[in-house]
């Protein structure tokens, strides 16, 4: 006789699954007890109904992220696959044609998140809804109507200040060489984050990913190292022969998760320091007021249990000391580190066909499009016009 599929927990989504006829089926936030009893009675009802297919909005997220995962570029597929597993474990059972515009809206509230990124997790939960009706696993697609914010302008540059209190907040020296490195090459974050020694050609300074690792698939991607960049990755190749040459303290590559939360505690750190400088703190009441906003239960290992109150008034606190402290600091990361090299490189005169290959992109025009904002400094825009004026006079002459 065939032994009954077990109930296995999945901390991603903090909810409880079983494997019944080669699918996984979402059980919910519940004890492990309750997910036996759920499991018995879905078994039971698949039994009598063996033609129907869950149409759960984790089973179709799921179904959504095997189909992509062969069709796209792995940090494509990463990019769908954080955010929609939130979304998987804010509603772990509910009918995915039962999602509303309304319960989208309050899954992003859940977490403080700049405009764009607002934009971003919207477009992921309408992507898998509009892919789940063409593929028929839905009748309707219950957000069609949800609207999308524009998008903000990413146009973040560093000074040199900037740059020197961002290298002060940097605790970790292998973080250091990531931050370092991506600053002194301008290449994408990506190119940091894969980069292995089999692509380092140190003898010209450079790295060269082929046609099939590069973002466009039809040039091979060259990266150009300055000296403190070819220093850098020389060091890192004599250590790590194989695999990615920047890792973590831990020995694991970074990733572009593990990257923003190094840049969000960055962000903490600075925004502590300012409010250490500027005398503020959270108030008693602040605390008090926001502990009923907060989850009063957690999950252990599949069970529920009561946070006491202290630690109810311990992670308010924190919660609005970080809150705080975000609003106060900058928000760094590696696209502004690049974005950086880009307006430099420009209003140092160095010519924008140059500044496009070194970019890697494949078409030049994109610097017109992406970089306007250099036109807006008046002291470059001035220089400019008295070069243009004085190689006419020059001509003349």
């Amino acid at each position: 006789m065939p032994k009954f599929a077990k109930p296995w927990f999945r901390p991603s989504r903090e909810s409880w699954y079983v494997t019944l006829g080669g699918k996984q089926h979402c059980l919910g936030r519940c004890t492990e007890e309750q997910a036996h009893e759920r499991a018995v009675l879905l078994k039971k009802k698949l039994k009598h109904q063996p033609e129907v297919t869950s149409a759960d909005l984790p089973a179709v997220i799921d179904a959504f992220l095997d189909w992509l995962k062969s069709r796209r570029a792995p940090d494509t597929f990463e990019w769908y696959r954080y955010r929609l597993e939130r979304l998987a474990r804010k509603y772990p059972r509910l009918p995915a044609v039962k999602l509303t515009v309304e319960m989208v809206e309050d899954w992003v509230d859940d977490y403080e998140l700049s405009v764009t990124s607002r934009r971003n997790y919207y477009r992921a939960a309408k992507k898998v809804m509009k892919w789940a009706r063409s593929r028929r696993l839905i009748q309707r697609n219950p957000i069609r109507s949800l609207e999308m914010p524009a998008a903000e302008s990413r146009e973040v540059c560093l000074t040199d200040t900037d740059f020197e209190t961002l290298l002060s907040m940097i605790r970790d020296s292998r973080f250091r060489d990531l931050v370092l490195t991506t600053r002194e090459t301008g290449c994408r974050p990506q190119e940091s984050l894969r980069v292995e020694s089999r692509h380092v050609d140190l003898a010209n300074q450079r790295w060269v990913f082929p046609k099939s690792e590069s973002k466009n698939k039809k040039l091979s991607r060259v990266v150009y190292l300055t000296d403190p960049a070819a220093e850098i990755t020389r060091r890192l190749v004599a250590t790590r022969p194989t695999g990615k040459l920047f890792c973590n303290s831990a020995g694991r590559p970074w990733t572009p998760d593990s990257v923003n939360c190094a840049f969000t505690r960055i962000q903490i750190r600075t925004g502590q320091r300012l409010m250490k400088e500027q005398g503020l703190k959270i108030s008693e009441a602040d605390i008090l007021a926001f502990i009923p906003k907060l989850a009063h239960t957690r999950t252990i290992k599949g069970r529920t249990v009561a946070k006491s109150d202290a630690k109810l008034r311990e992670e308010a606190k924190r919660k609005l000391t970080y809150k705080l402290a975000c609003r106060l600091a900058p928000r760094w990361s590696l696209y502004a580190l690049r974005h950086t090299w880009a307006t430099n490189a420009l209003q140092r005169n160095v010519d924008p066909l140059s500044v496009a290959i070194l970019m890697g992109h494949s078409d030049p025009s994109t610097l017109t499009k992406v970089y306007q904002h250099v036109a807006l400094n008046p002291a470059h825009m001035l220089n400019q016009a008295k070069r243009a004026a004085s190689s006419a006079a020059d001509e003349s002459a």
